[in-house]
Order: C-alpha cells, then structure tokens, then sequence
C-alpha cells in the first residue's frame, strides 16, 4: 500500500493529495525526516522508524505555521488541491535556506503541477514567511 493510500484511507489524513499517481504532480508531497518526498511513490511500510510529516503536521499551538499564514495573506493559493504539496516542499525548502532568493523558490517549485496561481502567490508566500521567520529569530 502506497503512503499517499494509507495516509488518506486508513488514517483519515486527507490533506496529502493524489493527483498524478505517478509523482510528476507534487500534490502527495509529504515530508520523511525532514526531507520532501512523493507518498504516492513510498510505501508505507517504508516509514517504520522514520519521521513522517503531512501538512496537517505543519500547525503550530497558536494555529497555522507562518507558511500556511502567508499563503492566506498573499493568495498563494485558489483551488488548494496543489497546496499541501507546495507547503511541505517549501517548508523543507525555508528549513534549509531561511533567506531564498525569488530563483531559488521557483526552482523548488518546479516540482508542483499548478493550473490556478500561475506560481505568483505561492512565490510571494514563501518569501514573505522567509522574511517573518527572519523577524522571530531576530527577536529571539
């Protein structure tokens, strides 16, 4: 059984999206220890041990992480069946490279199949959470 499967079916995390089946589309990204992977792709056997995030995982106490924030505040999103897919990627992305550059998240973004946004938002998105999260490590 595939992760992306046994995620929405047996668990009832149906915020991991299949589009593709074939992980060309980035809706299924999940992140495994930290890193970006295609569920509909991974069994879910293969998660024995590991360190599973969806985006239902990404939500802080107070409520959704800065990412998720600055997708509502900037549009980074119209129909959201890509969405979860961008969050995880763009997460793993912000944990690796607090300060990207406009090039840098497009170019992770390649990975995300996106009729409605035209990237735009998302872009937008990302690089003002990349600028929030500057200010709360600066403050700390």
């Amino acid at each position: 059984m595939t992760l992306a499967d046994f995620l929405r079916h047996e668990i009832g995390l149906t915020g991991t999206h299949l589009g593709c089946e074939h992980g060309v589309c980035g809706a299924c990204t999940v992140l495994i220890d930290g890193r970006s992977a295609r569920s509909c792709l991974t069994f879910a056997v293969q998660m024995n041990g590991r360190t599973l995030t969806t985006v239902e995982g990404l939500n802080v106490a107070v409520g959704l992480s800065p990412l998720q924030q600055a997708f509502q505040e900037h549009h980074g999103l119209q129909c959201g069946f890509c969405t979860s897919g961008m969050l995880m990627t763009l997460t793993e992305l912000l944990s690796d490279n607090p300060d990207p550059t406009e090039q840098e998240v497009r170019e992770v973004l390649t990975g995300h199949l996106c009729r409605c946004t035209g990237y735009a938002g998302p872009v937008r998105a990302a690089l003002a959470a990349a600028e929030h999260l500057k200010g709360i490590k600066g403050a700390a």
